[in-house]
C-alpha cells in the first residue's frame, strides 16, 4: 500500500488546482435567434422591482433535470419544466400538468397500484407553441429508461414496466408488479417532463451534449434568454397554460459564497433569495440582526452524515478497481472500529456550534416523514468506550507514536468532504476526537462539482469513495422513502461495473437488510410498511452502514420584497416561482 501521507500531498494538489481551475465562471453558450445577449454580471436593474434575483454557491451546469449534477441544476431547470404532479410541505400531492391526482374514486389508480392513469391538461403547451401530450411523458420514460443516457433520475422509475399514451389526454403507468410507490414517478423533481420533439434525437450517448440542456423548451412559467458566465438569465413564458408569470427577468446567479449570498439578502438588499445555505450558526445570527430578509429554515429529510467506507479505497483490483465490494476495509470491516468512531462523533457539539436552530443531532437516517423515525433509536458520545472497542479489536498503539497499530498496518483515515466553511468545521471536530482514539486523520477537501459529479471519469466523486470516510448531505427525494431506503441494498454497490452511477457508495451489503427492503417494496399495509422501514433505518444504524450526524433544515434567506414564496421539502424551492411577487412599500 502506497503511504498515506504521500497520497494525501498527491490528492491535496491535485484538489488545490483544480480549485483554482474552477474560479472561471462558464463559457457563454450561443443564444437563439433575436435573443438579446444578457449581461453576466449583475446590473442597474437587477435590483429592479420587475427583476427576480436568486443566488446559489454552485453554478447550474445543465436545464435537463435528468442530467442533473445537483441540486442548482434541478431548481434552474424547474422554471422551465414541470411535472405530472408535486408535494406540498405537508406531503400531500397537488396537480400540476395534470388535471387531477389519480384515485381509486375517479378510476385513475388500480386497488393494488399495478397501474396508474394520469388524466392530463388539455390546454397546455411547450414554449415554442407545440401541443404537450401523453406522448411527451412516454417519451421521457424512454429517455430516462434508456441506458446509453444514463439518466440520474432512473433509480425511481425501476419499478415501471411500461408507459403508454391511451390518448392525447390520458397516460397509463403500468408497474412490475404491486406498486405501493406509484406516485414517486413523474412527480417532484425527479419527474419533470422533457419534449419528444426537442430530444427525440438526443436519446442517445450524446444526451449529455444536447444543445436544448442550455437552451431548454418547457411548459413552465419561464423560458431561458441567457446562460452564461456563471448566471442563467429567464423571461416569463407567455404561453404558460397557467398565465403569466409576475416578474419580467429572473436571474439565477452561481458561485457565490453562502455567507455572501445570505449578506447579499439579508443585508444589502441587492437579492431576492439564497436557497440552501449552509453557513455557521453564529453568521447567520449576525446577519439577522436589523435584517431587510429572514432566514427560513425548512425541515425535510436532508442528514448530514459520515459515510464509513466498507472496501479498501486504496488497494486495487486485476482490473484497477479502487474500492472494490472484493477487496475489505483493513479495519473499517470491523463493526468494534466502525461503532468506536460512531461512539466518537460529538453530535451535539456540531449540532450547537454549527447549525444552531437550522439542525438537530440524530442517529436515524431515515427522518422524514415523521412517521418512519424508529422510535428510542439514539445515539451516545462516549470516547472511553470506543477505545475499549478498539483494544478488543486488537488495534493498539504497540510502539508508543501516539496511533493505533495492528499487523505493522497504522490506522490511517483519510476523511473526505465537499468544500464548504461548515463541512470543514465539522471535519476539524470530528478529527479532533478520532485523534484522541489513536488514529491518523489526513483531512481532504475536494471541489464541490467533482465530488457530485456523475461523471464517471471524476475520480474524487462520493461514489467511487476513494477515501476512508467521506461527508455529505442527502435524504428521500418524496414523501415516500422507498427508492431512498434502497440505496443501501447490495444490487446498488458503486462499481466499475456501473460506472459508479449506483447509490451504495459505502459498499455495505445485509442479506436481512436486503429481504426486509424487498418486503417493504410491494406491501401495501401503510402500517406494516411503515415498520419495515423502521426496521430498515435501525439496521442501518445497528450495523454503522452509515453515521447520521444531523438532521438539517434547508436554509433560504428570504428578502422582506418578497411575496407568495411557499417551499416545501419534496421538490425545488423554484416550484411555485410563478406565484412569487413584489410587495409594495418594502425594501
Amino acid at each position: 500500500m502506497k503511504p498515506l501521507k504521500s497520497r494525501i500531498t498527491i490528492l491535496l494538489l491535485i484538489a488545490g488546482l483544480v480549485l483554482l481551475a474552477a474560479l472561471a465562471w462558464h463559457r457563454p453558450v450561443a443564444l437563439k435567434s433575436g435573443q438579446a445577449n444578457m449581461p453576466s454580471t449583475p446590473g442597474p436593474n437587477s435590483t429592479a422591482p420587475d427583476t427576480l434575483r436568486l443566488l446559489y454557491s454552485r453554478s447550474a451546469l445543465t436545464l435537463n433535470p435528468h442530467l442533473a449534477t445537483g441540486f442548482q441544476d434541478f431548481e434552474a431547470a424547474r422554471l422551465v419544466y414541470e411535472p405530472l404532479a408535486s408535494y406540498n410541505q405537508a406531503g400531500d400531492l397537488v396537480p400540476v400538468l395534470a388535471r387531477a391526482i389519480p384515485t381509486q374514486a375517479n378510476s385513475g389508480l388500480q386497488e393494488n397500484g399495478a397501474s396508474v392513469i394520469w388524466e392530463l391538461r388539455p390546454e397546455v403547451t411547450w414554449s415554442d407553441g407545440q401541443a404537450f401530450t401523453a406522448d411527451d411523458v412516454v417519451f421521457t420514460f424512454e429517455f430516462i429508461h434508456n441506458p446509453e443516457v444514463a439518466a440520474v433520475t432512473a433509480q425511481y422509475y425501476e419499478a415501471v414496466k411500461q408507459v403508454e399514451a391511451l390518448d392525447p389526454h390520458r397516460v397509463k403507468i403500468t408497474f412490475n408488479q404491486p406498486n405501493p410507490s406509484w406516485a414517486t414517478v413523474f412527480t417532484g423533481q425527479t419527474g419533470l417532463i422533457l419534449p419528444r420533439h426537442i430530444f427525440a434525437q438526443y436519446n442517445n450517448r450524446q444526451a449529455r451534449t444536447a444543445g436544448p440542456n442550455l437552451q431548454p423548451v418547457g411548459t413552465g412559467p419561464y423560458q431561458v434568454v441567457g446562460f452564461q458566465t456563471g448566471t442563467i438569465i429567464f423571461e416569463p413564458n407567455s404561453t404558460h397554460w397557467a398565465g403569466k408569470a409576475g416578474f419580467k427577468r429572473v436571474e439565477l446567479l452561481g458561485g457565490m459564497a453562502p455567507y455572501a449570498a445570505a449578506r447579499e439578502v439579508l443585508r444589502s438588499g441587492t437579492a431576492d433569495i439564497a436557497p440552501n445555505l449552509q453557513v455557521e450558526a453564529t453568521g447567520l445570527q449576525d446577519l439577522e440582526k436589523d435584517a431587510r430578509g429572514q432566514v427560513i429554515n425548512l425541515f425535510g429529510a436532508q442528514v448530514e452524515r459520515i459515510m464509513v467506507n466498507f472496501a479498501n479505497p486504496f488497494a486495487q483490483t486485476a482490473k484497477g478497481e479502487r474500492s472494490s465490494s472484493t477487496l475489505p476495509h483493513p479495519y473499517f470491516s470491523d463493526w468494534r472500529v466502525r461503532q468506536a468512531v460512531n461512539l466518537a462523533i460529538d453530535r451535539d457539539t456540531i449540532s450547537r456550534e454549527l447549525y444552531g436552530a437550522a439542525g438537530q443531532p440524530t442517529a436515524q437516517v431515515l427522518v422524514a416523514p415523521d412517521r418512519y423515525q424508529t422510535p428510542n433509536l439514539t445515539y451516545d458520545y462516549d470516547l472511553a468506550k470506543a477505545r475499549v472497542l478498539l483494544d478488543r479489536s486488537g488495534w493498539i498503539d504497540s510502539n508508543g507514536d501516539g496511533i493505533r497499530d495492528k499487523d505493522g498496518i497504522p490506522m490511517e483515515v483519510l476523511f473526505q468532504a465537499p468544500i464548504n466553511p461548515v463541512r470543514q468545521l465539522t471535519q476539524a471536530i470530528v478529527s479532533d476526537r478520532l485523534k484522541q482514539l489513536g488514529m491518523d486523520v489526513k483531512i481532504a477537501r475536494i471541489r464541490v462539482d467533482e465530488f457530485f459529479s456523475a461523471d464517471p471519469k471524476d475520480t474524487d466523486t462520493l461514489n467511487h469513495f476513494y477515501a476512508d470516510l467521506q461527508l455529505y448531505s442527502t435524504g428521500n427525494e418524496s414523501p415516500d422513502p422507498g427508492t431512498y431506503m434502497g440505496w443501501w441494498t447490495c444490487d446498488k454497490i458503486a462499481s466499475l461495473a456501473n460506472q459508479w452511477q449506483e447509490p451504495n457508495n459505502a459498499r455495505y451489503c445485509n442479506r436481512d437488510y436486503d429481504r426486509l427492503w424487498n418486503q417493504a417494496r410491494v406491501e401495501l399495509d401503510p402500517k406494516r410498511r411503515t415498520q419495515l422501514f423502521q426496521q430498515m433505518n435501525q439496521l442501518l444504524t445497528r450495523d454503522v452502514a452509515v453515521i447520521p450526524i444531523v438532521h438539517r433544515a434547508m436554509v433560504n434567506a428570504v428578502s422582506n420584497r418578497l411575496g407568495g414564496v411557499e417551499f416545501t421539502p419534496w421538490d425545488a424551492s423554484t416550484w411555485k416561482i410563478k406565484d412569487w411577487v413584489r410587495r409594495d412599500g418594502t425594501s
